[in-house]
């Protein structure tokens, strides 16, 4: 069953009601306010808005893709790239750049873009809160990758990446993810499968023991609430 949001309401359907036959989809329609992004984030929920008449769509997929701390593995070819330096690589300096850049990067099998104009108003909103993050590896002055994320206590939910000169996103989710496991974030969330991240080490894991690993991240905070239907 797929639950309808209302705009004046932020509460979401439980995530074990998403219908899986539909890559995990569980309700359509809100919009990008902070407090509803970070209610669906701490919920086990985040937007993938190929939106259908106006309305967002709202996923909680199983299989959940988790890198854990224990599993980062770094291959020895970029190992070897890391080393040489060829990127300066920063946080929170360009947010805004880093998330258009993710939307305006071509990527193969992809019609267009789910990074709308929306979403980057609703990112940017969260950035200005200090949630929403961003990693930028640069070439002197040029932006040439980097990727975006929200941090919700000790959990970092990743969203998107982009890549305009070899490994420079790949240098850039190396170096943050060395650096939030170093100050014990127990895993990064990444969602849906890809290959890319699956030479990072990130697994396959069941939906409820996600939620299980979320709620003790956060402390048992997260709750969800249905409305609608």
């Amino acid at each position: 069953m797929v639950y309808r949001l209302y705009k004046d309401d932020f509460s979401f359907p439980p995530p074990e009601q998403a219908d899986d036959e539909f890559g995990g989809l569980l309700a359509l329609g809100g919009g990008f306010e902070p407090e509803r992004l970070l209610l669906a984030y701490s919920s086990g929920i985040f937007p993938w808005p190929v939106e259908e008449r106006g309305l967002i769509p709202w996923f909680s997929p199983n299989p959940r893709f988790v890198l854990m701390s224990g599993d980062l593995h770094i291959p020895k070819s970029l190992i070897r790239v890391l080393k040489k330096r060829p990127y300066e690589i920063t946080v929170d300096r360009a947010f805004a750049e880093v998330i258009r850049g993710c939307r305006e990067t071509f990527r193969p099998g992809q019609e267009g873009t789910w990074i709308t104009s929306r979403l980057i108003d609703g990112y940017c909103r969260l950035h200005r809160l200090g949630v929403a993050h961003s990693v930028e590896a640069w070439q002197g002055d040029s932006l040439v990758g980097g990727l975006y994320g929200v941090s919700i206590g000790k959990c970092f939910f990743g969203e998107s990446m982009f890549s305009l000169r070899p490994d420079a996103s790949k240098c850039a989710f190396a170096t943050y993810a060395q650096m939030l496991f170093s100050a014990g974030t127990p895993w990064i969330d990444c969602q849906v499968y890809t290959d890319h991240l699956a030479r990072f080490g990130a697994k396959e894991i069941p939906r409820s023991r996600y939620l299980e690993l979320l709620r003790d991240a956060l402390g048992g905070v997260a709750s969800s609430s249905v409305r609608g239907g």
